[in-house]
C-alpha cells in the first residue's frame, strides 16, 4: 500500500566471506521525492529495490541519492542505480567527498597495503576466483557523478526538511542528515550501535578519531530522537545525554 510520507531504516545482510554483515541505509519520501542516503555494497541494488518496495513505496520514485561518504559499502551500488534508472536522479555529497566518489581519487582506505591485509583476512577454503575478483573489486571501487555539493547547515527542502551536517573524521568529508519532520539523525558511520547502546565511530576504520570525537557536538543542536546507524541500526534512548557522555569521554 501507498504511503505517503515517511522514513524507514532499511536492513541488507552480506554474507561473502562466511561473515554476516548488516548495513542499514536508509529511504524518506513524500508525494513528490523519494530519497535514498547511502547504496550499500556493489551488488546491493536488488536488494536495495527489494527492501524500498517493502516499505510500501515504488523503487521507481527515487528522484534523490545522499551520499554520507566514500566508503565501498556507502557508494557501492550508486552507479548500477544511475545507470538502471529511466529517469535522472540525483547525486548528492559534501565537497571533500566528492572526488573520491567520481573516482578522480583513491579512496582513502584503499591502499596497497590495505588491500594485502583484506586479501590475508579471507579464509583459506574461498576459491582462487572469489580473491581475484575481491582484489580487482578494491583496485577499482564503484564510482558515479555527485550533481549537487552540500554543505553543513544546507536544508533540502523536501520530505519534510533534510539538513546535512558536518561528521567530519570517519573521513574528513563525512556528512550526516537530519530529518526534521521525524527528528531522525541519519548518522551514516559518525556514530554505530553496539548491544543496543551508541557509540562513536569505530576507531578501526576512522581515519581522524580526535576529528570525528569532536565533531559530534554539531549534532547537538538539533533535536534528535532517534539515530539511524549504518552499523548498528537504531537507537531511540536519549540521544543528547548519550552524546554528552560520549563527547566527555
Amino acid at each position: 500500500m501507498f504511503k505517503k510520507n515517511g522514513i524507514h531504516m532499511l536492513e541488507i545482510s552480506i554474507n561473502s566471506t562466511g561473515e554476516v554483515n548488516v548495513i542499514h541505509p536508509t529511504v524518506i519520501w513524500d508525494e513528490e521525492e523519494l530519497i535514498l542516503i547511502d547504496t550499500g555494497y556493489p551488488g546491493n541494488a536488488n536488494e536495495l529495490r527489494d527492501g524500498i518496495e517493502k516499505a510500501g513505496v515504488s523503487f521507481e520514485r527515487l528522484t534523490k541519492i545522499l551520499i554520507t561518504h566514500q566508503d565501498i559499502d556507502h557508494i557501492g551500488s550508486l552507479p548500477t542505480i544511475l545507470e538502471e534508472s529511466s529517469k535522472k536522479i540525483d547525486v548528492y555529497a559534501s565537497e571533500i567527498e566528492k572526488t573520491f566518489i567520481q573516482g578522480e581519487k583513491m579512496i582513502l582506505r584503499i591502499t596497497p597495503e590495505s588491500i594485502t591485509k583484506a586479501l590475508e583476512s579471507l579464509p583459506p577454503e574461498v576459491p582462487e576466483d572469489f580473491r581475484r575478483a575481491f582484489k580487482f573489486r578494491l583496485e577499482n571501487p564503484p564510482k558515479a557523478k555527485v550533481d549537487h555539493v552540500m554543505e553543513a547547515g544546507q536544508e533540502l527542502p523536501v520530505c519534510g526538511g533534510v539538513i546535512a551536517i558536518d561528521t567530519a573524521g570517519h573521513t574528513p568529508g563525512h556528512l550526516s542528515f537530519y530529518h526534521k519532520a521525524s527528528k531522525t539523525l541519519i548518522a551514516g558511520d559518525a556514530l554505530i550501535v553496539k548491544e543496543g547502546q551508541l557509540y562513536p565511530a569505530d576507531p578501526k576504520y576512522t581515519l581522524d578519531n580526535d576529528t570525528a570525537i569532536k565533531s559530534l557536538d554539531n549534532l547537538l543542536s538539533y533535536d534528535i530522537e532517534k539515530v539511524i546507524c549504518y552499523h548498528g541500526g537504531l537507537f531511540a534512548g536519549n540521544v543528547h545525554d548519550r552524546l554528552q557522555e560520549i563527547l566527555k569521554g
